[in-house]
């Protein structure tokens, strides 16, 4: 049995897309009902029905297992069919973009922050929270996710050079992301950011604690909705205020997921860091050797743009550095998947390797 397509009205509220490839994927999902998760916990997932309506539900047996694979299991943003009772996920639809980054610590694991996005909002606060290198590394994620990127620079009332911040993201700009100064406790202000939230649209906050995210989603809601929490003065850094992602449907008429703050924004394996710096790649177009380094070789055009200054220095190691933490991460990924598969294969092998022992 199959959930009805003409029966989708309240979810068009919630982001429901409702075009031929969405219901060609909902005529093929098992499942008698549609909803998305709007929050997950540890054992089980809060899905809306409609603007209004939220329930918690369980997953199916097989995404309780240790071993299955974190990306098929669902994510806030995610669209699900439930069982006859309303009570459990049967099936979960392709999804048209991923948000996701390498996991926290030293292993190379995927962790998913948000799907079915159209736009990935940026916030950086425009105090010690600022930084270009930091802002590089989140684009690259967010281009490998089939989301657009959006930066938004918070605290612009409380900056007293804003263009001369907004230049040193010359590079970012002329790539096509677009860049906008706000105050985020300000409706007339954050009013710009508006035309990503319209009707069908879903946008997701990410940033580091204390840039703005939770101050910026009560302005957009037109309430008091996420707790917030001042910055310590002498660095900027605020207290996780959203401890977890959530979906809230906005006044505007698209959908709002928050995060909880980025200490760490890795990468997973999946991304193409040329992609977000395509400025130096025109230029490496031009050196002498194909497979030069930019170390040093003669002729490397490289080299010779940071030399006269039409490269920042700072921007083309964060570029190496990136490209190698990108090598490493897909290495370790290619990896654990040849593992999975041997295990899948030989399943008294995963006994043996835990106990020593058949």
């Amino acid at each position: 049995m199959h959930p009805a397509i003409d029966d989708l009205e309240p979810l068009r509220a919630l982001g429901w897309p409702d075009d031929p490839t969405a219901r060609e994927a909902l005529a093929a999902a098992a499942g008698v009902r549609l909803a998305r998760v709007a929050s997950q916990h540890r054992t089980a997932y809060d899905v809306a029905l409609g603007p209004e309506e939220l329930r918690r539900v369980q997953p199916p047996m097989p995404w309780t297992r240790p071993r299955f694979p974190p990306d098929q299991r669902a994510a806030v943003g995610d669209w699900v069919t439930l069982d006859a009772t309303g009570k459990t996920i049967v099936d979960l639809l392709p999804r048209r973009s991923v948000l996701k980054r390498g996991a926290a610590g030293e292993h190379h694991r995927q962790q998913l922050i948000a799907a079915n996005v159209d736009h990935v909002l940026v916030v950086v606060g425009l105090d010690q929270d600022f930084n270009p290198r930091r802002i590089e590394r989140y684009l690259v994620l967010i281009r490998a996710s089939g989301a657009s990127p959006v930066l938004v620079l918070t605290k612009a009332d409380q900056c007293e050079i804003v263009d001369d911040c907004v230049d040193l993201l010359a590079e970012v700009a002329e790539s096509g992301v677009p860049i906008h100064p706000v105050n985020a406790k300000d409706p007339a202000s954050a009013a710009v950011l508006h035309p990503y939230l319209g009707p069908g649209r879903t946008v997701v906050l990410v940033g580091s604690s204390g840039a703005g995210k939770s101050t910026l989603t009560n302005t957009l809601l037109g309430r008091q909705k996420m707790k917030t929490n001042a910055v310590r003065a002498n660095d900027s850094r605020g207290r996780h205020t959203t401890t977890a992602r959530v979906l809230m449907p906005l006044p505007q008429g698209g959908c709002l997921i928050d995060t909880p703050g980025m200490r760490e924004v890795k990468l997973s394996g999946d991304e193409d860091v040329v992609e977000s710096f395509d400025d130096i790649e025109r230029l490496a177009a031009d050196c002498r050797f194909r497979d030069c380094a930019h170390l040093g070789e003669p002729g490397c055009a490289v080299r010779a743009a940071i030399e006269e200054g039409e490269l920042d220095e700072a921007r083309f190691a964060n570029f190496a550095k990136l490209r190698d933490e990108l090598e490493a991460a897909a290495t370790s990924q290619a990896e654990r998947k040849a593992e999975a598969r041997v295990l899948e294969k030989t399943p008294g092998k995963r006994i043996k390797d835990k106990y020593g022992r058949r």
